[in-house]
């Protein structure tokens, strides 16, 4: 009941977004579950290497997964904003990350080893990779990339589907996390200045993550 429910609130949510042409909701609905099939396959190779590779050096390469699918009301702002017609094709043509990944790591070795472990699976196509960390965004964002094509098993077909993960460290997601709630505030008292103090931060981030890699390194030694 509480599916069927969610079903038909999605439905209703796309038929007012398409000013109430509801012939894609169904199909688009079918598609949101092929989205979450994908980051459900995803998400189980990373707790598979965060296990193995937790025995070969005593500790877990990540923290945390968080894991989250865009709203219809995104994925169709997101289309109006590109120009793109509306339709389940475009939608799956178009957009790389409807489906998301977030993996939380404790150290900037850990995030390289995980996502390069990941990405020589051979079921797994890397479509994009965007290293965020060696080269930060003007803002300061700092994260690692991949778009992947994954392959998900269904009662009658093998399907490939496309999911972003990003890996960051707790300090990366932390900032993320802060920058993303001053982005999204329509109206803001010295919106220059906390962005040149964000900038600051970054910069402070980088060099925390840096120091904490090499004390995790010498006492290894």
């Amino acid at each position: 009941m509480e599916v069927e429910n969610k079903n038909k609130n999605m439905e209703s949510r796309l038929s007012n977004l398409l000013g109430g042409v509801i012939d894609e909701a169904e199909p688009f609905m079918h598609l949101m579950m092929q989205y979450r099939c994908a980051m459900l396959e995803v998400t189980t190779k990373l707790e598979v290497l965060n296990n193995e590779l937790s025995m070969q050096n005593n500790s877990n390469p990540f923290e945390s997964i968080k894991c989250r699918l865009k709203t219809p009301e995104s994925i169709v702002e997101k289309m109006q904003r590109r120009g793109i017609e509306f339709s389940v094709k475009n939608v799956e043509e178009n957009l790389t990350d409807i489906a998301g990944v977030r993996v939380i790591c404790s150290f900037i070795s850990d995030i390289y080893r995980l996502a390069d472990c990941l990405a020589s699976q051979d079921d797994i196509i890397v479509v994009a990779r965007k290293d965020y960390i060696k080269q930060p965004k003007e803002n300061g964002y700092r994260s690692l990339h991949l778009i992947l094509d994954v392959p998900i098993f269904l009662t009658n077909e093998k399907k490939h589907m496309k999911v972003e993960v990003q890996f960051r460290t707790i300090a990366m997601d932390f900032w993320a996390s802060l920058d993303h709630k001053v982005e999204y505030k329509k109206k803001i008292q010295d919106s220059e200045e906390i962005a040149n103090e964000l900038r600051e931060c970054a910069k402070i981030i980088s060099e925390v993550d840096t120091r904490m890699e090499n004390i995790k390194n010498r006492i290894r030694e």
